[in-house]
């Protein structure tokens, strides 16, 4: 019982002991973790205490210089921040930001008048080349195709009935022509005959009643001697001449023979007139080249049309399709809703095809030029740009400055790419390696021209210099300097060349 106890006490003795080391292994684990999670210092803070550090360190010299005047000391009359030259790589850029957009679309038109089967899409979606975003009405378009070819049918027919309708004018010209010229010449022909017919009936005539008269003549002698032989045979010729005149076969012959003939001239007349109204039918009915022309015009036109119909009636049996990857911006299309030849559809934006879109200002516009290359920042990605245009002509910004527009072509898209977001863009303007370099607060500008100071065994010394390209930091020397000196970055109004002062290299 009493080791018990012993035991008991031991331990209530030990709780203390073990509850502080706990409670030290606690902190010990908490100040670990408070470290671990201490983030390292960004630029901005690292920048900061270099600051501050040095305005320590030149507040202490400031208090020696002070004291060294003080105590009559010759101490230098100024305390300056140098920074050495160096030698380096050097870039320009121009940061700026601007807006993605693409340089390629499209808008998509209705070539046929039919009803919208299926639309595919919506605005803002992203398609691919080759997708069928609207598709049309199957039974519509089997309509406005088989009107389509009767139209070209009816073309083709309404043209071939007016070439032989032509034709036929054309070939009745030709035969009155030569009907005509043929009738003529019978005409002359049958008339000249019957001249010729009618003359031998005259002179026949004429000889008979001549010889008539002769004989009443030579009666009229033998009258006084009525039962001569002489009178009885004159009575008797007499007689038979006036039958003779009557009934003169040759006479007769002729006779029919002209009523043969002038029938004939009727009927040769009766068709020359015929001839002449179909000459002048024809010739008014037929086409004159300029009509000809017209009518092969019109034909073309109309097959032209009633072919372009069929054609875009069979191109749109496939729908419409993405020429290329991109987002549709707008969409017109309704299902079962009709549409007409002309109409807008949709529009497509390319994503293949990029841009940004930024303001160039006139500090800026003789740095730009085509072909520069530039990083372009979208969220969280970085692209490859270049500078592929710039503007020819100015126009004012929202605070009325004069701006250039120029586009910077993104070389590597992706599908990540959205248009219409706010892109950072940074150009690279010019590039020197192994260039002398210092700070761009060193450089000054005066009357001369541009300088720098520069400690020279504590002495002040003032050098002019040619500047080149800069940076956001630091400035290219072209002339005036070498690497290896320390020039003054710091420079006040009290400074003036000559003059002793103390170096503080910036930390």
């Amino acid at each position: 019982m009493e080791e018990q106890t012993n035991v008991i006490a031991q331990e209530q003795e030990k709780e203390p002991v073990i509850a502080q080391k706990a409670e030290k292994k606690g902190k010990e684990k908490k100040a670990k973790k408070e470290k671990k999670e201490k983030k390292p210092l960004d630029k901005a803070a690292k920048k900061k205490r270099r600051r501050i550090i040095t305005l320590c360190v030149i507040g202490v010299i400031v208090v020696l210089v002070i004291l060294m005047k003080i105590l009559g000391g010759n101490g230098p009359e100024a305390v300056v921040t140098t920074a050495e030259v160096l030698t380096g790589e050097i870039e320009q850029t121009i940061d700026t930001s601007g807006t993605v957009t693409t340089k390629e679309t499209k808008s998509y038109f209705s070539d046929v008048n039919v009803e919208i089967g299926e639309v595919k899409v919506a605005a803002g979606d992203a398609v691919k080349e080759g997708d069928i975003l609207v598709s049309y009405d199957a039974d519509a378009l089997a309509r406005e195709k088989e009107l389509a070819q009767l139209e070209l049918q009816s073309a083709e027919g309404s043209y071939q009935n007016s070439l032989q309708s032509n034709n036929e004018k054309l070939g009745d010209l030709n035969e009155a022509n030569v009907n005509l010229d043929v009738l003529d010449q019978q005409i002359a022909d049958t008339e000249a005959y019957i001249k010729g017919l009618e003359n031998k009936i005259a002179a026949k005539k004429s000889d008979l009643a001549h010889f008539g008269t002769l004989l009443q003549i030579s009666l009229l002698d033998w009258q006084d001697k009525p039962d001569s032989e002489e009178y009885l045979n004159l009575q008797k010729q007499v007689q038979l001449n006036n039958y003779e005149q009557q009934n003169n076969k040759e006479i007769k012959g002729w006779e029919d023979e002209l009523k043969v003939y002038n029938d004939m001239l009727a009927d040769y007349k009766e068709y020359r007139s015929e001839m002449k109204s179909q000459k002048s039918s024809a010739e008014a009915g037929k086409m004159t080249s300029g009509a000809k022309e017209e009518l092969e015009a019109q034909n073309q036109s109309k097959e032209i049309k009633a072919t372009d119909s069929l054609e875009n009636i069979e191109a749109a049996e496939g729908g419409i399709i993405a020429s290329f990857d991109g987002v549709v911006t707008e969409i017109s299309a309704v299902e079962g809703g009709s549409t007409t030849a002309g109409s807008q559809i949709l529009k497509l934006e390319s994503t293949e095809k990029v841009m940004v879109k930024i303001s160039v200002t006139k500090y800026d516009l003789d740095k730009i030029k085509v072909g520069q290359k530039a990083v372009v920042t979208i969220g969280s990605r970085q692209y490859e740009g270049e500078v592929s245009k710039i503007n020819k002509m100015a126009e004012k910004n929202n605070s009325g400055a004069a701006v250039v527009g120029t586009e910077i072509t993104i070389t590597n898209p992706d599908s990540d790419v959205i248009l219409g977001v706010e892109a950072k863009v940074k150009i690279s303007t010019a590039k020197e390696e192994q260039a002398v370099l210092v700070p761009v607060s060193a450089v000054n500008v005066d009357q001369d021209g541009e300088f720098v100071y520069v400690v020279e065994n504590g002495i002040l010394v003032k050098k002019p210099v040619v500047t080149g390209i800069s940076s956001d930091m630091n400035i290219q020397i072209v002339e005036g300097l070498s690497a290896g000196e320390q020039v003054v970055i710091d420079v006040t109004a009290g400074l003036q060349e000559g003059m002793t002062v103390m170096a503080m290299p910036q930390q």
